[in-house]
């Protein structure tokens, strides 16, 4: 598996973006299965495809990759998990291109962050961004209140907050290593779920689904981009993400027929184009 190091960065990047843009019409493509047992079983997959690829890449190394990470790790594996959760949940609730849509606005939180919390200055660029992005959010948000979907979108919006402060936790403590943060994630998730699911049976099709979904979805795709971010500059990493974010919506209309409000894709496009903006002078900075 160490040949996943070799390939360039920002490939990486639109691999892992590839892998998670397909999750939306998965999760809505169970036959049974309700919302706690995806959530168990999606995430007992992706901590065995972690596991795993730990053992290949590391062998013996591997308990020591967890050590160096210690409670920083474990920290940064309890935000992931939050982010594991709310993410089947938001699905289960609204639609496909909501959720996709809200995600990246990750990048601006993490600047709101730095400002309060690490004391790093906020440009006018970043400042404009910020608006744009919450403004994107308002009018999705604000729509789903008159319609359906508005706890979707309440409970998508922790999926960014958790990535913001997995960051901020991992920026604090450089020596964290986001693959067996991964791993702690995914067995976090599957004890949330455990302690709700009421039944852990699901159907043949339906585990194969939270196989796909643990092992290539979140599995796969984190991985991809926690060692693709490694050597790739923040400013393409918030571009190539979007890769996610414009897929997404895309699969949901081909192949379950979800066709966002025009209000939503308004939204949307705010968003994605704050996330450009932020991202395009924070690279020629």
């Amino acid at each position: 598996m160490k040949f996943i190091y070799k390939i360039p960065g920002p490939i990486l990047i639109l691999m892992g973006s590839f892998f998670l843009s397909y999750g939306g019409i998965v999760v809505k493509s169970f036959e049974g299965a309700d919302l706690w047992q995806i959530v168990f079983w999606r995430s007992i997959f992706c901590a065995m495809t972690i596991g795993i690829f730990l053992l290949i890449t590391y062998k013996k190394k591997a308990i020591e990759k967890f050590k160096i990470a210690g409670f920083s790790g474990f920290v940064a594996g309890f935000f992931m998990s939050l982010s594991f959760s709310s993410y089947v949940f938001a699905m289960y609730h609204t639609t496909v291109a909501n959720v996709n849509f809200i995600i990246p606005s990750q990048i601006i939180f993490l600047a709101m962050v730095g400002y309060f919390f690490l004391k790093e200055k906020i440009s006018v660029y970043t400042l404009i961004s910020i608006v744009l992005a919450l403004s994107g959010i308002l009018l999705m948000v604000g729509f789903s209140v008159s319609s359906e979907g508005f706890l979707g979108n309440i409970v998508a919006l922790l999926i960014p907050i958790s990535f913001t402060a997995l960051v901020t936790v991992v920026r604090k403590n450089p020596n964290v290593d986001m693959v067996p943060a991964m791993f702690i994630a995914g067995l976090l998730a599957a004890l949330y779920a455990s302690l709700i699911v009421k039944s852990f049976y699901i159907s043949p099709k339906d585990l194969f689904l939270a196989f796909f979904l643990g092992t290539f979805q979140i599995g796969l795709g984190f991985i991809c981009l926690t060692i693709g971010s490694k050597s790739t500059p923040a400013a393409i990493v918030g571009i190539f993400s979007l890769t996610e974010a414009i897929l997404g919506p895309i699969w949901a209309w081909i192949f379950i027929n979800e066709v966002p409000p025009l209000i939503v894709i308004i939204g949307g496009a705010i968003i994605m184009f704050s996330v450009l903006f932020q991202s395009f002078f924070a690279r020629k900075s």
